[in-house]
């Protein structure tokens, strides 16, 4: 496993980690940046793509759930948007879908280039005693994703880097996943059925 270098432990990496690290960190950076360039791009174009194609166009959707993960822009624009031109069951099944694929995309990035130590001390800073939760945990692995702002992100990378088993991690993303696209579109849906009184 290659641990996170810092600019002093550089020098320290053998020539195989260093490689990995650049690989890794180049990856990102073109999933980053094809994330923003799609984001960026008329997004009347993505929707009726999507609302023209149907099934397929749903799937192009999962791909884009999966795009958006690794990157700070937000997807529930789409929730809502696959709610209001499908219904919500299926904006619940995509966006849970395209959301479980991004999880799993960062938890890879964090098994790649994380390191367990770090994680460790990350999680001590976790309110509602979370912090005393093992990593590995249930209750860790989806009370953490309940914390506002980039915490889903965060128990991912964390998640990675401790190493804790896929079968685990999925299941328990899973759950957050469904349940929060499940409240955000029947949510949506119900807002804009009221807008239409």
């Amino acid at each position: 496993m290659v641990k996170i270098a810092r600019l002093t432990d550089w020098a320290h990496l053998s020539h195989n980690d260093r490689l990995k690290y650049i690989r890794i960190s180049l990856v990102v950076l073109v999933v980053i940046v094809l994330a923003l360039i799609v984001v960026s791009q008329d997004m009347g174009h993505i929707r009726n793509l999507i609302r023209r194609s149907g099934w397929p166009g749903l799937v192009i959707a999962i791909g884009l759930y999966g795009l958006l993960g690794p990157t700070p822009v937000p997807s529930e624009p789409l929730t809502l948007f696959i709610s209001a031109a499908f219904d919500p069951l299926v904006a619940t099944l995509v966006a849970g879908l395209g959301n479980l694929l991004a999880s799993l995309f960062e938890y890879l990035i964090g098994r790649t280039i994380g390191d367990a130590a770090e994680a460790e001390k990350r999680k001590q800073s976790l309110p509602f005693g979370l912090a005393r939760a093992p990593l590995d945990s249930p209750v860790f692995l989806i009370g953490a994703r309940l914390l506002p702002f980039y915490a889903p992100k965060l128990v991912s990378l964390i998640s990675g880097a401790y190493h804790v088993p896929l079968r685990r991690y999925v299941w328990t993303s899973a759950v957050f996943t469904f349940l929060t696209a499940g409240a955000l579109a029947y949510g949506g849906y119900g807002l804009l059925q009221i807008s239409h009184l």
